[in-house]
């Protein structure tokens, strides 16, 4: 058997291949840039197939799926930095040809890494242990939430008897080698002091999901006869309370906890004045906004997910709880310097 991973620079696409290096179950290839830094995959190099190519590039799809059982799909632009054709080019059409050469190739899996920013309306508020039977919304977030569900509803539709497609909705990957993604950069902003707390006195709640159990899930999944069309949440078992876990974790650090909370009416106008600029090409292909209605949304609005859908059709659990994940997380961190050190490097 053999499985292609996209996005193997990434922190799950790396922790992924990792693991089924790991398992001995496949023969791994991965399809990277060759300006990719494949600096995490360094102890498992010299046994995973490295075919250079670009998502945007049909001819790199032919070769990347040649011989290819099983395709586990984690690429995607995912910030608020970009335009729309950027984020369709690279999150709608990139996914679409890559399932089209997967199928000409006779790959009978495909596992996507979707996300339930999908799933969250631009004007909706709190999501409380809501499962898949959830529509997609009317008017999304942003063009990243808006090609997601683009994405996943083009491999849903890809499943036939012969090509298994499922989509796994992760929300907010957390742990050890975690470089980059939305705790590191919080918790960056806790340390420079410039996290707003924007709880207003609400606990939010949040299903957030520790790298090696969207991992686990990606590898049952796989197996799975019961997958096909289906999109499944995954999460850590424990639900996080949102500004607890990041206070806690600010106080550990050394970082007073975030306690300035802006004027509602005011963050909402900053955040409109933002994305007016951001909409112009110049501006939105070279920086992130500073603010987002998105990034608002995920710090304001509790969002809890049913994950029964997983246990059953693949006997999906949380192997990491999240008392271990934030250990050897805060471990991690202290041979990276610390958080100051790593967000400098973002």
């Amino acid at each position: 058997m053999k499985a292609l991973v996209t996005g193997a620079s990434g922190f799950l696409g790396g922790a992924l291949v990792r693991r089924l290096v790991r398992d001995g179950d496949y023969e791994v290839a991965i399809l990277a840039r060759a300006s990719s830094n494949l600096r995490d995959l360094y102890d498992v190099i010299d046994q995973i197939e490295i075919i250079t190519g670009d998502l945007t590039d049909q001819v790199s799809l032919e070769r990347a799926t040649k011989g290819v059982d099983v395709v586990f799909h984690s690429a995607a632009r995912v910030d608020d930095r970009g335009t729309r054709a950027q984020f369709v080019a690279e999150n709608v059409t990139a996914t679409d040809n890559l399932v089209r050469a997967a199928k000409r190739n006779g790959a009978g899996r495909f596992v996507f890494i979707s996300s339930p920013s999908a799933l969250m309306d631009r004007d909706g508020g709190d999501q409380v242990d809501v499962d898949e039977s959830v529509p997609y919304p009317h008017r999304y977030l942003n063009l990243y939430s808006e090609t997601k569900a683009e994405a996943e509803r083009l491999v849903l539709a890809s499943n036939t008897a012969e090509f298994a497609a499922c989509a796994l909705r992760p929300r907010a990957i957390w742990g050890a080698g975690d470089r980059s993604g939305p705790i590191v950069r919080l918790l960056g902003r806790a340390a420079e002091g410039t996290l707003p707390d924007l709880s207003y006195g609400k606990q939010v709640k949040a299903s957030l999901c520790h790298v090696e159990n969207i991992v686990e899930a990606c590898v049952l999944a796989a197996q799975s006869e019961n997958i096909g069309g289906k999109p499944y949440f995954i999460a850590d078992a424990e639900q996080t309370d949102v500004w607890g876990f990041l206070g806690d974790v600010a106080t550990g650090l050394g970082y007073p906890k975030p306690t300035r909370q802006p004027n509602p009416r005011v963050l909402n106008a900053i955040v409109a004045a933002i994305e007016t600029v951001w909409r112009i090409p110049f501006v939105a292909t070279r920086w992130s906004p500073p603010l987002s209605r998105y990034v608002v949304a995920l710090m304001t609005r509790t969002a809890t997910y049913d994950t029964s859908a997983a246990a059953k059709d693949f006997g999906y659990r949380a192997i990491v709880d999240r008392e271990t994940g934030l250990t050897d997380f805060l471990a991690w961190l202290e041979t990276q310097g610390g958080i100051v050190a790593l967000n400098e490097k973002i």
